[in-house]
């Protein structure tokens, strides 16, 4: 029976690939009418199938390509479906108990794996620490050889430049004296630092002395001093802290400072503000100065009052220093004239002193000259 429509399209079955499944009774179709699944509106898919859009009267309005489907030896078959075998319906405690005894399971084989590598790792690394200490052991070995080494290529370099063995003595000679001081330094320093630990230990030993002493001292207190020395002691742990804290924070707000200041010396902007902002400051400091004597002051009548108060303690102040002052201009003109008169009694006695020492000299020469002249010598004064 010829007719213009394709042959149908079997579904894909959901038992498996190669089984032929029963053809959709939607899909059949009559050349006198078209039927329609119940409850779908025309041009509505059917869900699971691959025909597409139907158009209308229910007809395949999708070209199916043959590039679609996988081609085997028996012919055209539908797309495989996932492949899922019977999950459980129930999950009760058997379920869950599984579930645990797999987990546990894993995690035992991975704990086992994680001990297996932590003592091959404790292996190798006994193993490295054995070969650190060999490979130290022939590090001084191979830098012993390596000095041996350089005194024999220093041995040859010499043969071979054909140095005489003076030259040789007095390198040697000069090194071994160089290496004799350092020794000698090396020597002086370690000295110098055994006294340095001996007194060190000396000083902790007083200091635990001195701990001994204070523990028995306060051994020795009643419960109420006590009490106040451990009060004390934590309120001075305390304040250390805090001291500590603070000066954590003076050194940083120090650090801040000084970087402000450089910011502010590598601005003209910056430099000018804070010229202004000191010349405000100047001013507020000047006013409340200013605001203070206002309100310091009184009414006019009592400060009045208090100017004349002033006046006249200013007058009786001026009026004895004027006393003074007289008094003073009176000793100084006394004093003025005794070292007058005595000025002039000391040039009188003055004149005095040189005419005897005139007179004087006189007398002494005529003397010597009596005494020299019966000897035959020549006297010079």
């Amino acid at each position: 029976m010829a007719s213009n429509h394709k042959p149908p399209t079997p579904r894909p079955s959901s038992r498996g690939p190669g089984l032929t499944a029963r053809p959709s009774s939607s899909l059949l179709q009559t050349p006198s009418a078209t039927r329609v699944g119940t409850g779908m509106p025309l041009g509505t898919p059917r869900p699971g199938t691959r025909a597409g859009l139907m158009g209308t009267g229910g007809v395949l309005s999708s070209q199916i390509k043959v590039a679609d489907r996988p081609v085997t030896q028996q012919g055209l078959s539908g797309m495989k479906t996932g492949m899922k075998g019977p999950q459980r319906q129930i999950m009760d405690k058997s379920y869950y108990l599984g579930l645990l005894r797999s987990k546990i399971s894993e995690l035992t084989t991975e704990i086992n794996k994680l001990q297996k590598e932590i003592e091959m790792y404790n292996q190798e690394n006994s193993v490295y620490l054995s070969y650190e200490k060999r490979a130290e052991a022939l590090a001084g070995e191979i830098k012993e050889f390596q000095g041996q080494l350089a005194d024999y290529n220093m041995l040859v370099d010499k043969l071979n430049t054909n140095t005489d063995m003076e030259e040789v003595m007095n390198d040697y000679n000069m090194l071994k004296t160089q290496n004799d001081r350092e020794s000698q330094s090396m020597d002086i320093i370690f000295t110098e630092r055994q006294a340095k630990e001996k007194l060190i230990q000396g000083v902790e030993g007083d200091i635990e002395r001195e701990k001994q002493v204070a523990d028995d001292i306060i051994k020795n207190m009643s419960q109420e001093d006590q009490a106040k020395y451990m009060e004390m002691k934590a309120t001075n742990k305390k304040l250390l802290q805090e001291l500590d804290a603070q000066q954590q924070e003076l050194d940083v707000h120090n650090m801040k400072e000084e970087a402000l200041r450089a910011e502010i010396a590598h601005s003209q902007i910056k430099q000018e503000a804070v010229r202004l902002y000191q010349k405000l400051h100047g001013l507020e400091e000047h006013r409340d100065q200013m605001v203070a004597e206002d309100r310091s002051m009184g009414s006019p009548q009592e400060e009045r009052e208090r100017l004349l108060k002033q006046v006249k303690e200013d007058n009786q102040e001026i009026a004895s220093m004027e006393r003074q002052l007289t008094e003073i201009k009176e000793k100084i003109n006394h004093f003025n004239e005794v070292i007058r008169r005595l000025d002039m009694d000391l040039e009188e006695h003055q004149g005095n002193i040189t005419e005897l020492i005139t007179e004087s000299k006189a007398i002494f020469i005529k003397t010597a000259f009596k005494f020299a002249r019966p000897y035959s010598g020549v006297c010079s004064i």
